[in-house]
């Protein structure tokens, strides 16, 4: 089991997530909508584990993608075959699906999330990520959080999850209104 430690940002998380997303861009072609880098690697100033989120947008979870991901150098792991659907989120099982992919171990360590266009948890990670590039004192809150459930629960993933992902919908809740205020919608893709 890997220890969970969240680490100050680090500048060369966004030139890791270039030379990355160039390399899957080559790999997937037109076949990847969107490549996005999400997290809170993706967020300046941002406390995180030293993991780089990246969102590939898709059509649909076809075999080329999982074939064209796979050749880039990433594995799919299977029992990971959703998101976490927040309270008074969509009910329909098909907005949350996605395949997840991890890197070989010996490498950066990647989180790579293929999800379809136009689906609550594509949304979700665009939103949430640039909620709070706009929001300092949310993303610090957001930060402490973290720290704190890392320094009680280290060894224990569910744990950390169990009470990380609600404070997650709680800050949707305010990203959400803050998008309907100002009209938000996703920027061009990141790669």
């Amino acid at each position: 089991m890997e220890r969970i430690v969240i680490v100050n940002h680090q500048p060369g998380w966004r030139a890791a997530f270039e030379s990355l997303g160039g390399r899957l861009r080559a790999a997937l072609g037109r076949k990847a909508l969107r490549i996005d880098h999400i997290g809170s690697t993706s967020v300046p100033g941002l406390a995180a584990k030293d993991v780089l989120d990246i969102q590939v947008t898709v059509a649909g979870l076809e075999p080329s993608i999982e074939d064209a991901v796979t050749r880039a150098g990433y594995q799919r792991v299977l029992r990971i075959d959703c998101d976490h659907r927040p309270p008074g989120g969509v009910d329909d099982p098909a907005e949350w699906t996605k395949w997840f992919f991890r890197n070989s171990p010996e490498l950066r360590r990647v989180n790579l999330h293929v999800r379809i266009a136009g689906r609550a948890n594509q949304r979700y990670p665009l939103l949430f990520r640039d909620y709070l590039r706009a929001h300092r004192d949310a993303a610090e809150a957001y930060a402490q959080v973290k720290r704190a459930l890392a320094e009680r629960h280290a060894s224990d993933a569910d744990a950390y999850y169990d009470v990380k992902d609600p404070v997650c919908d709680i800050i949707m809740v305010g990203a959400d209104a803050w998008a309907e205020r100002t009209g938000w919608a996703p920027p061009a893709s990141d790669c």
